[in-house]
């Protein structure tokens, strides 16, 4: 049902805004930046909101509970398991409970590879048992496992320059941490560079800011062509310790036994839920984080917090749809008359009421579209089918947005798209000084939102400590004693401002 308010003012009849014409003037003339400026400040209030339901509220803290029920009950969700099944399951009862609409599943094909039992023990110099993690999609080693001298490199050009020492060898690369993105090439590669020398297994440092002994998975990558050797995770603490042992001329040996085993690809499903729009239901601003982890911890940090403060952003929406009548601002119109005093008319356009269930919500013009992803730990697997499926409709995506690196006190939103959106970003952003979290970073793409990005949809990213981040990634240390309520209540926050007003303003974010 809409709602038609008509106010005199100044002998100018404001008419409603869902008919999608300016207020004043031609309705095809192209607003000023000035005046979609004045359009976001408007947003003041829904904000201001938005923020005290979540972070001093009776949501306050509901996100932190709600994943710690789920990883508590169901634990790590690797591809391909029944742990990510059941948690799919469980997520979509949830979100119909929730009150959420269009809540349905997508089924995919997604990757199954399991560790099985792994060891790697150090023969020589001396004898110690040393931690590892296989790396996904890894092959094993022979049932008897694999007895072999250690080469230990710093990089891939010392590799090819000890090209000759490497045949035969198990490979051990100590390469020093500069950040996540040029490091995780030694995970991803390593195997296959030392395979193209002749090695017969490689171990690689893991990929972390910080270790206390621990190793870190993830995904690697075979390459066409190159024999598939067994490729595994140490600590730092152990890789350190042998480039130290191999610089005095020490002859290592290590015994590595690998039980990692891959499936025939398996069933699963995106899961999907929506607030659908008022005025432009067919165009979406997509909130995600994905559902799948390690089998290692709990996939707390990784990325159940991301794809728990996703719900939460469409639930803070929702909620705040019990505010009376009185309670809502005017969002989006009127600028062009009234500036600043269109924020001060009362305005209900944005609130629809169901006359079936009596409830009226905070609904935005565009649909928000919730989407908890699978299998994005093996490259995105489920999100680039989603891309597959949607992508005929890619000029009816306003934004995409991601939660993937952690949901500890936001820093502010990485963005990647043209710069008329970015400095309608920076605007929105602004909203949050209640809060002091209100920068714009470069660098918006994520795994599961890449596909849309590089089509030229705006995208979005939730930054914060990453050096915690990295610590934990990956590891037996992502449980949700890493997780903070309290950061979990701002990261929402953020995450359900930028999501509504986006999918609230009169027109989509510009394109390139």
């Amino acid at each position: 049902m809409k709602f038609l308010l008509f106010i005199f003012v100044g002998g100018v009849h404001l008419l409603s805004l869902n008919s999608g014409k300016a207020i004043y003037g031609n309705g095809n003339r192209q607003r000023t930046f000035q005046e979609i400026k004045e359009e976001i400040a408007c947003y003041g209030d829904v904000a201001k909101a938005i923020i005290n339901l979540a972070v001093y509220g009776k949501a306050q803290n509901r996100s932190y509970e709600r994943l710690a029920l789920l990883v508590d009950t169901v634990g790590p969700r690797p591809s391909g398991s029944k742990n990510l099944e059941k948690a799919i399951q469980i997520m979509h009862q949830n979100l119909q409970e929730d009150g959420l609409e269009n809540v349905h599943l997508e089924p995919v094909k997604i990757p199954h590879w399991e560790r099985g039992e792994e060891s790697a023990v150090m023969l020589e110099p001396r004898e110690h048992k040393m931690a590892i993690l296989g790396l996904g999609s890894s092959i094993g080693t022979p049932p008897e496992g694999i007895t072999a001298e250690v080469l230990v490199v710093t990089s891939f050009d010392e590799l090819q320059r000890r090209a000759p020492e490497a045949r035969g060898k198990i490979v051990v690369y100590n390469q020093p941490y500069s950040n996540y993105s040029r490091t995780v090439q030694y995970r991803v590669q390593g195997a296959v560079e030392a395979a193209k020398v002749g090695a017969l297994a490689s171990l690689i440092r893991s990929v972390a800011s910080f270790s206390i002994y621990s190793p870190h998975t993830g995904i690697q990558e075979y390459q066409d062509g190159v024999p598939k050797i067994p490729t595994a995770c140490i600590t730092v603490e152990d890789a350190e310790m042998m480039s130290r042992m191999a610089s005095r001329g020490n002859r290592i040996v290590i015994h590595l036994k690998m039980g990692a085993r891959n499936y025939p690809d398996a069933d699963s499903f995106n899961t999907v839920a929506e607030i659908i729009g008022s005025k432009y239901p067919e165009q979406v601003v997509l909130v995600s984080g994905h559902l799948d982890s390690w089998d290692v911890g709990q996939g707390a940090m990784d990325d159940g917090g991301g794809a728990f403060i996703s719900w939460e952003a469409l639930s803070l929406i929702k909620d705040l749809g019990h505010l009376t009548m009185k309670e809502k601002k005017l969002p989006s119109g009127g600028w062009r008359l009234f500036k600043n005093r269109a924020c001060r008319i009362i305005w209900s356009l944005s609130c629809i009421k169901d006359v079936r269930t009596r409830k009226s919500w905070l609904r935005p013009k565009r649909t928000l579209r919730l989407v908890l992803w699978t299998a994005e730990e093996q490259g995105g697997i489920g999100a680039f089918q989603y891309y597959q499926l949607h992508k005929a409709n890619i000029s009816n995506y306003s934004l995409v947005m991601e939660s993937d690196l952690g949901t500890f006190l936001p820093s502010g939103l990485q963005f990647t798209g043209s710069e008329k959106a970015r400095a309608i970003m920076e605007e929105i952003m602004n909203l949050l000084r209640p809060i002091n979290i209100t920068q714009v970073f470069e660098a918006g793409e994520g795994t599961d939102i890449n596909f849309w990005i590089q089509a030229g949809v705006p995208g979005a990213s939730l930054l914060d400590d990453l050096y915690k981040y990295f610590s934990f990634h990956h590891s037996h240390g992502d449980t949700m004693t890493v997780m903070d309520p309290k950061q979990m209540n701002v990261a929402a926050a953020v995450w359900a401002v930028v999501s509504y007003v986006v999918a609230d303003m009169e027109e989509m974010l510009p394109r390139s």
